[in-house]
């Protein structure tokens, strides 16, 4: 496009309103923001001047282009005002007339959609992204369905870790359908994806995709992703421990929102790990300097009540970091993330821990366990380094497997994840199998594994019989082995 215009003489642009719009969506498109907008009021100028026929579609096509503008600027607030241009689907008209307005909603659908993703609004940016798929994929427009697809997996962050990762996969693989591996197109759902996978500790596979995100994302682009890419950037090296990796992407991150109009909704994530990792690095007067200059509705966050306990940790306050965690436990500080009502047990029980109160710190980490379940979610344990907490509950909890990844993972194991390639079990495992299976890495009798399940001793021993002859395993150790290689020994396993 940029090659052809460059055919038409000097200022052609500022005598034909579709000319100035065309040129303004090859400026977007090489984010030159100054120069688009310039085009865009030329094309506002010329609109009502223009035949009766063609003002419909050139008000809707500078409407589509000023939402991109606002969004690539990250005008938030802008994008929302102008929704109401939002263009219906047009019948009737001629099929030009047709095609060119359901491009033009596709194009606006995404540009809502990502632009409530950023701002969290995650239910109406899911909706909207899905609409524009589908239009997109109706219409024959492939790239618009990549690039609404790569924000879904984002915007599904408020559902569970398995529909992210699978609209990730499956942007991912009508991208690469299109040879758009590397565009910047995708690298929202490469940062999404890396973003799962690190959270549920596959650090290794996430920072290969990382990679591929920052690769995509290098000579600039969208600053809403280039914020994703920064958070996730920094909790890689933080789930490591390497707290000083992780402070420079966060202060990076910083630096993209400060070129923002808008408030990215990942903002409050940034300054509530930016305080905690100034904090672990023993820089608290400059970790309390960033909370003071919070108001109150920011500093009620969790994310951010969560970064004051750390904060209190690290100035050896256990009772006071205890206390700024009673929203986040109680369930009324409002929380961006389902990671941070995690986080918020660990911290407690790292200050119980503190205090000398081993009972309540270990309730606390049973808890968290049970948050973390459901997701498999390691990252929390390893960030706050509360995995060091876990050895004494290992024998007796209910959450072995997870235990056992979350330890694997922080000492450099890979818990059983999409690499391995061992091959499945003859026959698959039973709901009651898979039960009994995950209590065999604890060192419960089969007596105590019958009395946890309310089953007989009988039971217990057909099913562990069963569960030998099924995976080929020998004896008990054996059936653990094989059990984390097939990814068995948590509930994101094969049931």
């Amino acid at each position: 496009m940029v090659a052809l215009l460059g055919d038409f003489p000097p200022r052609t642009g500022e005598e034909c309103p579709e000319l100035a719009l065309v040129y303004a969506n090859a400026d977007l498109h090489r984010h030159r923001l100054e120069e688009a907008r310039a085009r865009l009021e030329i094309a506002r100028s010329y609109a009502g001047t223009a035949p009766v026929g063609r003002r419909p579609r050139l008000r809707m096509a500078a409407a589509a282009l000023e939402l991109l503008l606002a969004r690539l600027r990250g005008h938030f607030d802008d994008v929302f005002e102008q929704a109401d241009a939002l263009p219906s689907r047009v019948t009737g008209q001629s099929h030009t007339e047709v095609a060119l307005a359901s491009d033009l909603r596709a194009l606006v659908l995404l540009n809502l959609g990502v632009t409530e993703a950023w701002s969290l609004r995650l239910a109406d940016s899911e909706r909207h992204l899905l609409e524009g798929a589908a239009l997109a994929r109706d219409i024959g427009r492939p790239y618009l369905e990549v690039a609404c697809l790569a924000h879904l997996g984002f915007a599904s962050g408020h559902r569970s870790f398995a529909l992210v990762r699978q609209r990730c996969e499956q942007a991912l693989a009508l991208a690469a359908r299109y040879g758009w591996e590397a565009e910047a197109v995708i690298a929202p759902a490469q940062a999404s994806f890396a973003w799962t996978l690190i959270c549920t500790g596959e650090f290794d596979h996430g920072e290969r995709w990382l990679d591929r995100a920052r690769r995509a994302t290098r000579s600039g682009g969208e600053p809403g992703v280039r914020l994703l890419v920064r958070l996730v950037s920094a909790m890689l090296p933080a789930a490591r421990g390497r707290q000083r990796e992780a402070l420079a992407e966060l202060t990076a991150a910083e630096e993209v929102q400060a070129r923002m109009v808008g408030r990215h909704g990942l903002s409050t994530q940034v300054a509530a790990w930016t305080m905690a990792a100034r904090a672990r690095l023993g820089m608290v007067d400059e970790a309390r300097a960033i909370l003071a200059a919070l108001d109150d509705r920011e500093a009620a966050v969790g994310e951010i009540r969560n970064a004051a306990a750390v904060i209190r940790l690290a100035e050896r306050d256990p009772a006071g970091a205890r206390r700024e965690l009673r929203p986040v436990l109680a369930g009324r500080a409002p929380v961006n993330s389902f990671l941070t009502p995690v986080e918020a047990r660990l911290l407690d029980a790292l200050a119980c821990r503190d205090l000398g109160d081993g009972h309540a710190a270990g309730e606390a980490v049973e808890e968290a366990l049970n948050l973390a379940e459901a997701d498999r979610m390691i990252l929390p344990f390893a960030m706050t380094g509360a995995w060091e907490l876990l050895e004494p509950v290992q024998q007796r909890t209910s959450h072995a497997a997870l235990v056992s990844d979350i330890l694997d993972a922080v000492r450099g194991g890979a818990p059983g994840g999409p690499d391995r390639s061992a091959p499945g079990p003859a026959e698959e495992l039973s709901p009651s199998e898979l039960r009994i299976l995950r209590y065999l890495p604890t060192n419960l009798t089969r007596p105590e594994i019958a009395a946890e399940l309310s089953v007989s001793l009988n039971t217990v021993n057909t099913h562990v019989r069963r569960i030998y002859a099924k995976l080929g395993a020998g004896d008990r150790s054996a059936a653990v082995q094989r059990g984390r290689e097939l990814r068995l020994l948590s509930n994101g396993g094969r049931a």
